[in-house]
């Protein structure tokens, strides 16, 4: 009896390890094979090997945004402004 018992625990859990093996992420079941829409696209990928494009991008600085930052880092950490 506690034989028959073991073996159908066993038989019941290597089932239940066989089936979240079967669903897993590492699962070869767990694919999906589609075409990128924008295959080389140089907008969406950039130029492969080149510069980034972002680097060329020059920003004027804003004063009121410093300010704006310089008030944040007051109220946040105190007067020097600075985190511990």
């Amino acid at each position: 009896m506690i034989q028959t018992f073991l073996k159908k625990n066993i038989l019941q859990g290597l089932l239940l390890v066989g089936l979240l093996y079967l669903s897993g992420c590492a699962s070869r079941y767990n694919t999906i094979q589609q075409k990128d829409p924008h295959e080389g696209d140089s907008y969406v990928y950039g130029d492969i090997g080149g510069p980034p494009k972002q680097a060329a991008n020059k920003y004027e600085p804003d004063p009121k945004a410093d300010a704006r930052a310089t008030a944040i880092r007051e109220k946040m950490f105190g007067q020097g402004g600075q985190p511990e």
